[in-house]
């Protein structure tokens, strides 16, 4: 089964990739101030978390109105893949923890932070990297993706309105857990 190789593939190319963008964003100066790398204040955490919670309940509210399964095919397939590969704690933190960090340090990291020229950019810059992020989760048919879209623009927002990136990790490993969570339910484990 490719859960083995999928478990592999995030925990060599997520760290990489973080790396490799703390190099970039080095030759301009702080690492952590470019990227976004600053803790939020408990009012902006616990404000964000409550929203994001808004958004998922009305995100699979849709998606049952509309007849869809709440836990997507890829969802159900690379869990049962890991499960059925003894890998299914190395999936959760893959998913939970190495994917936010390395998505989020890519999208509301470094190029929010290179594309923001001056504060009437942010919107701007908020959808085109909401849409990037979009269109690479292609294991997703287009109401998925739509879904992680506005999941993008929330995450960019919340990205320009307090500076902390790691916010955004926090709440995108919420969104991962909480999709993990139903998969398991859905799977029956």
């Amino acid at each position: 089964q490719h859960g083995g190789a999928i478990v592999l593939f995030i925990f060599v190319s997520a760290p990489l990739q973080v790396a490799l963008l703390a190099l970039a964003a080095s030759h301009k100066g702080s690492v952590a101030e470019y990227l976004g790398y600053k803790l939020p204040r408990r009012g902006e955490l616990v404000a964000a978390v409550l929203v994001l919670t808004a958004l998922i309940i009305v995100g699979d509210t849709v998606s049952w109105l509309a007849g869809r399964h709440i836990v997507d095919r890829f969802q159900s397939d690379i869990y049962q893949a890991a499960k059925s590969a003894n890998l299914l704690p190395l999936l959760l933190i893959a998913i939970t923890v190495l994917i936010p960090i390395s998505e989020e340090t890519l999208f509301r990291g470094f190029l929010f932070r290179g594309w923001l020229r001056s504060p009437r950019d942010a919107w701007p810059v908020i959808l085109i990297a909401a849409a990037i992020f979009a269109i690479i989760h292609v294991q997703y048919d287009w109401f998925l993706i739509g879904q992680v879209f506005i999941f993008g623009v929330f995450f960019g927002w919340v990205r320009w309105a307090t500076g902390s990136t790691i916010l955004t990790m926090l709440l995108h490993g919420l969104v991962n857990i909480e999709g993990m969570i139903e998969t398991m339910l859905a799977a029956g484990s």
